[in-house]
């Protein structure tokens, strides 16, 4: 007996059921796989965004910074047109000190000469001196350097030890020792210190070296190879000088050789030499302050031999002396 056929249905509901089922599952995957770039896209724009602030922060203060610099540019371009102008104001200024000191210089020898003729009238010598200048050769009253008095008995050289003394003026300083010491005919000590208030010759600190024609040749002998440190100011050795020898029944004159002043204040250093250095009821100071300058060398800091020069004048005027400025 034969069978009827079934009727097969390709399209039947389970088939159906699968093939959508794999559609879903295909759809699924798609979206899963693209859900996660919408989140990364937007934290990367974030991140930009905020790398953008931050660089607008930067460029921010480095224009701050600019404004800032160009501004102290300014200042220092304005002050260095201030500088270059004070510079060519002190230039002139220099000019005109410069001509007038070379004026100064060529009016020093007539000066000295004048002051020899009045300074030594008015000078007297002490009873010792005069017993002393009775045994020799009678001298003009205006026989001195530039009018130095000779009314002491007892006598100390200052004398600046510096590079531009030793190097320029040492040949013309160690005359002029040998001339002071020659219008002593004796006194009763002498002493020779530099600037510093050091004694040329060492132990003698405090002592009078005894007169005799070997010891002034040793002096001047000795400055041949002297050589101590100084600092281009006399005030010290002045001071020690003043301080170590004076005494009561003693005249002294100091004698101050240089050719520089370095100190801080003129007026300073006359004070200071005043309050030791200071005058008896007749107006006689302790002891009298000579000197001798020098003129200006070369290497020498500019305006430190008019300084000196303004200084020891003065000093010498209040403490009884006598300046003498010795020309180029």
């Amino acid at each position: 007996m034969k069978l009827p056929r079934r009727t097969v249905e390709i399209f039947s509901l389970s088939f159906l059921d699968c093939i959508c089922c794999g559609f879903g599952a295909i759809i699924l995957l798609l979206v899963l796989t693209e859900y996660g770039k919408p989140i990364q896209i937007e934290e990367s724009r974030d991140a930009l965004n905020g790398q953008l602030i931050k660089l607008e922060d930067e460029l921010h203060d480095i224009r701050g910074d600019t404004d800032q610099l160009n501004r102290e540019l300014k200042g220092k371009l304005e002050m260095l047109q201030k500088e270059k102008a004070r510079l060519a104001a002190l230039a002139g200024d220099l000019t005109n000190v410069s001509g007038q000191f070379a004026a100064s210089k060529k009016e020093a020898a007539s000066t000295n000469t004048v002051e020899t003729e009045l300074v030594s009238a008015y000078q007297t010598l002490t009873e010792e001196m005069k017993r002393v200048l009775k045994d020799q050769a009678v001298r003009p009253k205006s026989e001195a350097i530039g009018g130095i008095p000779i009314d002491s008995e007892y006598i100390i050289f200052i004398v600046d030890t510096s590079a531009s003394m030793t190097s320029g003026h040492w040949s013309e300083a160690k005359a002029i020792v040998q001339e002071i010491l020659s219008i002593y005919p004796k006194v009763k000590g002498l002493q020779i210190m530099d600037d510093e208030g050091k004694v040329m010759i060492g132990g003698t600190r405090g002592q009078w070296l005894t007169d005799s024609t070997a010891q002034r040749n040793q002096i001047v002998a000795r400055m041949d190879r002297w050589r101590a440190f100084s600092n281009s100011s006399p005030v010290e050795g002045i001071d020690e000088a003043i301080k170590t020898y004076w005494a009561l029944d003693k005249r002294i004159s100091l004698y101050v050789l240089g050719d520089e002043y370095t100190g801080d204040s003129i007026q300073k250093a006359l004070d200071d030499v005043s309050a030791i250095n200071k005058p008896d009821k007749d107006g006689r100071r302790l002891v009298r302050i000579h000197a001798i300058g020098f003129p200006e060398s070369p290497g020498m800091t500019p305006f430190t031999s008019i300084r000196f020069s303004a200084l020891m004048r003065l000093m010498c005027e209040q403490n009884n002396g006598t300046f003498v400025g010795i020309t180029g």
